[in-house]
């Protein structure tokens, strides 16, 4: 498998994953230009992709799904609540390129087979991706409020994990933001901070999973020094060091990982 990620922060989000002959969009929540350029940069026209994955309805996940749905004549894979609450983001879409799936149930696109799997994040029915091609395993979960034992299960023993790390805490309580979004950020159903991401980094540690890349950093309430930092730390302390972690880039392409 090939692992792009193209976008990850609160201002957009897309990433590309490779296996055999397939390839898919994971989320389109940047303009079209800003995606097209992106995929460019890495030598992948959009022409190859054989569909886009949505993880949840929200705007900056969302943003460029209909448009280059609509231009290249891609399937547009989602839950039902989630194909619901994005029909803002992809009108114009034909019937024939939406495509359902059931959350908790796997499916093969091509030669990937996905596991879409509950998140818990304020939006209508968000998932995270299990994606596994010839034994290897990537475990895709972004807006998560929190980290659960269900979470941990599924994505033991992954060869790589694209988690959450989206805020430092004290950041984030001595910032601007007004005080329902600070709770909203804070709650089981907002987003994972950096301690949090730590700990869980920790237990998938345990699992067997040995790389992961921080993801979805927020532009106001976080730094990559941060995120990294404090996971880099709570696994030393935990006597842990042969894990290895990126930061993901919030508006350029952050590489590209082999697994």
């Amino acid at each position: 498998m090939r692992f792009i990620p193209l976008f990850s922060g609160s201002s957009g989000n897309a990433s590309v994953i490779e296996a055999g002959d397939t390839m898919l969009l994971i989320d389109a929540g940047v303009t079209f230009k800003a995606l097209s350029l992106a995929l460019a940069s890495v030598g992948i026209s959009p022409e190859r992709l054989n569909g886009i994955l949505i993880t949840h309805d929200h705007s900056d996940h969302t943003r460029g799904v209909g448009v280059i749905a609509k231009k290249y004549g891609l399937p547009v894979y989602a839950n039902g609540g989630t194909h619901l609450k994005m029909e803002p983001y992809i009108k114009g879409l034909p019937f024939s390129s939406i495509r359902m799936f059931r959350t908790d149930e796997d499916f093969y696109i091509g030669d990937i087979n996905i596991l879409p799997f509950k998140t818990p994040h304020d939006a209508s029915e968000s998932v995270g991706f299990v994606f596994t091609f010839k034994g290897k395993k990537l475990t895709y979960m972004t807006d998560i409020g929190c980290f659960r034992e269900s979470m941990l299960n599924i994505a033991a023993g992954s060869d790589l994990v694209f988690i959450e790390s989206n805020h430092d805490i004290e950041m984030l309580k001595n910032g601007t933001y007004p005080y329902y979004l600070k709770q909203r950020i804070l709650s089981d159903r907002g987003h994972l901070s950096n301690d949090n991401c730590a700990k869980a980094l920790i237990k998938l540690y345990e699992t067997g999973v040995r790389f992961a890349v921080l993801a979805h950093l927020s532009d106001e309430n976080n730094t990559p020094e941060a995120a990294f930092n404090t996971s880099s730390v709570a696994l030393e302390q935990a006597g842990i060091e042969d894990m290895r972690i990126v930061v993901a880039k919030k508006d350029a392409v952050t590489g590209i990982f082999e697994i």
